[in-house]
């Protein structure tokens, strides 16, 4: 999948001027590739479309329009571009107070060791963790989590995956669906 290029980035007056119609669009994309799993874990899968949006919405709230600010936001941001044979998530980690994300982010550490996408004939997918956001005393509430495919895993995706999470402090797992499948498979293309 190829990076987000500081060419597609719109300056902000562009930007306000096609937000209107663009926004619904990437979130019904955002919708098909959002996965909720257990009562507390969302996954959102980035892709081209994804990330760009992300960067038109960062250069606009942070009021950004240096040129060198904006190369260095696409810069930054392109990480969550799924390299070849990945798939590129956004693990936003949620509890309702602040209170109870403290306590929770804290039960939470050696998450990267315990999430996978399992697969029908295929040996799982190990979710490879963006070591950055985990300190030594807690998790930070987003993880930026990248899950690398051989082309025999690649191969089996398309016929069932589920996601599963076996830390001890969570354990939830979910079957993706037909169309949450179809729709990731594409980052494969």
């Amino acid at each position: 999948m190829q990076p987000v290029s500081v060419s597609e980035i719109k300056n902000l007056a562009e930007y306000e001027a096609e937000r209107e119609h663009w926004r619904p669009v990437i979130m019904a994309l955002k919708k098909r590739r959002r996965i909720r799993v257990g009562g507390h874990m969302t996954f959102l899968f980035e892709n081209h479309d994804t990330v760009r949006y992300q960067i038109q919405e960062m250069l606009r709230i942070e009021r950004i329009w240096k040129p060198e600010e904006v190369a260095h936001e696409v810069e930054t941001y392109n990480e969550l571009i799924p390299g070849p044979n990945e798939l590129s998530a956004s693990l936003l980690i949620e509890y309702e107070t602040p209170e109870e994300r403290a306590v929770e982010l804290r039960k939470l550490l050696g998450l990267e060791n315990h999430v996978r996408i399992e697969l029908e004939g295929a040996p799982p997918v190990a979710a490879h963790f963006d070591t950055r956001q985990i300190s030594g005393d807690r998790i930070s509430s987003v993880q930026y989590i990248k899950f690398r495919f051989t082309p025999e895993q690649a191969a089996a995706f398309p016929k069932g995956a589920r996601l599963v999470i076996d830390h001890p402090h969570y354990q939830a797992e979910r079957v993706l669906t037909r169309e949450e499948v179809e729709e990731l498979s594409r980052d494969f293309a």
